[in-house]
């Protein structure tokens, strides 16, 4: 098996936007690993009418709370690379390695300090001034096709 960066999601809220990561990361062959609790029912008519298809549950990984998820990278011995707003470093500036878990917050509220505290790495997509945060699902797309071609996977 190939070695592949993955795409975690903390506590996702909007089932549209989960639901086009997931068609994203089945489209470029990528896992993604969400953690609970969503905003959400995977059952719910607005997050099927997105995913179509492209749920592919054996690339789908759900952990309980951070706590388990953190537990699991930890042991997995990959980095986390945790995507905000609040970091200096730009994602184009960064290394990325195929081990890497790349980690986005909640679309509301992103993520506490707590977890700001526990990733490997923050990196921010640059914005023009006066702009706030670009939609979730356009932030990962970004991102991992940035990971994928740095480890030219794509």
């Amino acid at each position: 098996m190939i070695l592949r960066p993955k795409i975690a999601l903390y506590e996702p809220d909007i089932p549209q936007n989960t639901a086009a990561i997931i068609r994203t990361c089945s489209c470029l062959d990528v896992m993604i690993e969400i953690i609970e609790p969503c905003g959400f029912m995977i059952n719910d008519k607005r997050f099927k009418r997105v995913v179509m298809d492209y749920l592919e549950e054996e690339k789908i990984k759900f952990y309980k709370n951070y706590d388990d998820f953190f537990q699991t990278k930890k042991k997995e011995k990959g980095r986390i690379v945790l995507m905000t707003t609040k970091a200096n470093t730009s994602y184009t500036k960064f290394k990325f390695k195929l081990t890497d878990t790349i980690l986005f917050g909640r679309e509301s509220a992103g993520v506490p300090e707590k977890i700001h505290k526990l990733a490997n790495n923050r990196l921010k997509i640059p914005l023009s001034l006066k702009k706030r945060s670009l939609n979730l699902a356009s932030s990962v797309a970004i991102t991992l096709a940035e990971s994928l071609r740095q480890n030219r996977l794509i």
